[in-house]
């Protein structure tokens, strides 16, 4: 068995005669009460982190019948859920850095910067030693081209 069908706000406002705006009013102020409400008509999996977010709060204490009841209302399934809740949790698993690593690392930054910069500086020369000297050969072939350099001057 599926989820429920999605129906679109303008769906919806044409079947209950209710204007657009005050289903859109409707949904934000929800949304602003913490409610899981998508922005948008996209499958869960593509809902942002903040309503991931707030279904694994709103489901941190249920238990498989309260979650699978939660999962059906909304649409999603238990085992999104628990991706979801493994995700927040590995979300602080990576440690932060201190203030000397943010240091070292724009340090680091800066120096790559100044070898791109001075890298790009020596390509550029050298594109043009490349051009100057295919200039001189082209030059050197049209001379021969009209002075051959046969001897019998």
């Amino acid at each position: 068995m599926g989820p429920p069908q999605r129906q679109s706000v303008a769906r919806i406002s044409k079947e209950l005669g209710i204007h657009l705006a005050t289903l859109y009013r409707w949904r934000r102020a929800w949304r602003l009460q913490g409610q899981v409400v998508p922005a948008s008509q996209k499958d869960p999996e593509s809902w942002g982190s903040t309503d991931k977010f707030t279904v694994v709060v709103e489901t941190a204490g249920f238990n498989a019948t309260e979650l699978s009841g939660y999962c059906r209302e909304r649409g999603l399934y238990p085992e999104q859920v628990g991706i979801w809740r493994q995700a927040a949790q590995d979300a602080n698993a990576q440690p932060l850095l201190t203030m000397s690593d943010q240091k070292d690392l724009q340090k680091r930054h800066q120096e790559d910067q100044r070898e791109i910069k001075r890298l790009q500086q020596e390509l550029r020369r050298k594109e043009k030693a490349l051009a100057e000297a295919a200039a001189l050969l082209l030059a050197a072939k049209k001379i021969q081209a009209f002075w051959p350099e046969d001897g019998d001057d």
